[in-house]
């Protein structure tokens, strides 16, 4: 396997990464409470004490989730190949991203026993996992530190009766040209977006006084154009106040901020902003014009080691969870992706808008189990821009304004991908139970969603944290389809979702509800919409916000 990424060995993971050099597993443990801690950390989560060691471990796991890879491959790594999470035995709450080896991916089975073997690389020793020769009844599962159904409790009352939602309002929404392959420089997208955004508003760009946008400057790749840095530098704005990082709540993140600032009267008009350009950067990456952004070489994570390149491998292995303990189905799956594809016919914007059957979802390839194509959303190039603005100031711009009800940001979850939520997708629980602690309307009252659908299991997650269906009744409440279309109980991704209008990160879902709210969609839009729900992000933190068009 060489030329598989390895783990950058640093003073506090070293021990765990070379401890095969003499076959025994090692974790490090708290010394005042005894837990196993993983991955390493300086303080206990469980006790905060802060006398750490390290403890022989037995090297025997429960299987707790597998997909097998067969679409993404790396160096020494090409596909199919199977991407585990083991919990161990000596303390459940600690579980491993791993591979699955020495078996048939058939022969495996959720809740079977496994035990460690270890296969150096280089000056790495990687621990993967094979079924023990003798193999009991499969064990149970292991349950999460918060059950799904408990989530709502662990959310913080509100600070203050004032809500800072309630002097805002979005005055503007444009999104730039959308496709496969555009071969334009992003900030050209950028920069298309955002004077959509203020012409819609019925500014000027003098007028704008602040900028925030996801994920910022950097080595983002294709998920970005440079941040504020690149934006202010072409069109000399002089903001007030920027906003820019990975770590918020992904592009509803930065709205949110511009929320707070504009709240705060720091500013009067920010404008945020989102681009993408995947399907371009793809192209360059086969023409040998730009290096991919995953490959050999040394890396931090605790995943990618294993192949576990993509949060397709994490959300694949929820996905099978919530088969084994709800019963769920990939038609259950499917009539999300459906229901996308349909709502697409509609929009002449969306990338794919051909009619997709049952059979058609069933029988395209596999990504990586259970996930199959059409669970995956469309790589494209897009940008997508959003006025936020304080409402004394919304009230005499050229379009109607949209009002904030309520945001959801609260973290409950785990943040580690792989110690996270089992069921559903970690970061979506904590926020949408977050959501309706701050206002008195119910997820009842709600009239269209527009459900961050990265993959078909991220809808279906949100669909349960929000409250539409009961945790665990997605089967039941997806099948036929009938409750998600534009005539049912909830219509959701009214313009076909990230998987058939295209993957523009969740800012593309804020833009259609406002688009709804106003009753510009034409074709697709929901009579008489008048609240709106939309979502962005899950694994990494994620946020939601509550929008209406009536003051």
């Amino acid at each position: 396997m060489a030329g598989r990424p390895l783990p950058e060995l640093t003073e506090e993971n070293r021990f765990f990464w070379t401890s095969g050099a003499d076959n025994q597993l090692r974790v490090q443990e708290c010394q005042s409470c005894s837990a196993l801690i993983h991955p390493p950390a300086p303080v206990c989560r469980y006790c905060r004490g802060q006398q750490m060691g390290v403890r022989d471990v037995s090297g025997y796991a429960t299987l707790i989730g597998f997909t097998v890879n067969h679409r993404f491959g790396l160096p020494g790594m090409p596909p199919p190949y199977v991407v585990a999470q083991v919990a161990l035995e000596d303390d459940p709450r600690v579980r491993f991203t791993t591979n699955a080896i020495e078996c048939e991916p058939e022969s495996l089975e959720l809740g079977m026993r496994m035990e460690v073997v270890f296969e150096q690389v280089e000056d790495v020793w990687l621990p993967l996992f094979r079924p023990t020769a003798e193999q009991g009844k499969p064990a149970p599962l292991p349950v999460d530190e918060i059950e799904p159904e408990q989530v709502w409790r662990y959310v913080r009352p509100m600070v203050s009766q004032e809500k800072f939602e309630d002097k805002v309002a979005i005055t503007g929404i444009g999104m730039s040209q959308i496709g496969r392959r555009l071969m334009r420089p992003p900030l050209s997208l950028t920069i298309e977006a955002c004077e959509r955004a203020i012409a819609d508003a019925g500014l000027t760009l003098d007028d704008i006084d602040g900028l925030s946008t996801y994920p910022g400057g950097g080595p983002t790749g294709p998920f970005g154009e440079g941040g504020v840095t690149a934006l202010e530098s072409a069109l000399g704005i002089r903001p007030t106040w920027y906003n820019g990082g990975m770590e918020t709540f992904g592009p509803g993140g930065s709205v949110i901020a511009a929320m707070l600032a504009v709240a705060s009267g720091l500013a009067r008009h920010v404008l945020c902003f989102r681009t993408v350009w995947e399907a371009t950067h793809g192209e360059y990456v086969k023409q040998g014009k730009l290096t991919p952004m995953v490959g050999s070489g040394r890396t931090t994570s605790w995943q990618m080691p294993f192949g576990a390149l993509s949060a397709a491998h994490t959300l694949a292995q929820n996905a099978q969870r919530h088969f084994h303990r709800y019963g769920t189905t990939r038609e259950t799956l499917g009539w999300i992706a459906l229901n996308q594809r349909a709502n697409a016919a509609l929009d002449p914007t969306a990338i794919y808008r051909d009619p997709m059957t049952m059979e058609d979802y069933l029988s395209a390839r596999t990504i990586t189990t259970p996930f199959g194509l059409y669970d995956c959303d469309v790589p494209c190039d897009a940008a997508t821009a959003v006025i936020v603005s304080a409402r004394d100031a919304a009230q005499d711009l050229a379009k109607p304004p949209v009002y904030v009800e309520a945001v959801g940001t609260q973290i409950i979850e785990r943040l580690d991908w792989d110690q996270s939520t089992l069921t559903h997708e970690p970061q979506v629980l904590g926020q949408a139970a977050h959501l309706w602690s701050r206002t008195t309307l119910h997820p009842q009252d709600v009239d269209v969603a527009q459900l961050y659908d990265g993959f078909t299991f991220n809808c279906l997650s949100w669909i349960e944290a929000l409250g539409f269906c009961g945790i665990g009744e997605a089967k039941d409440f997806l099948d036929g389809g009938k409750n998600i279309a534009r005539d049912g109980q909830i219509p959701i991704n009214t313009h076909g979702g990230q998987l058939s209008h295209g993957r523009t990160h969740g800012m593309g879902l804020i833009h259609e509800a406002v688009v709804q709210l106003r009753g510009e969609a034409g074709a697709r839009q929901i009579a008489d919409a008048k609240v709106a729900v939309a979502s962005s992000g899950g694994l990494t933190p994620s946020g939601v916000v509550l929008l209406r068009n009536t003051a």
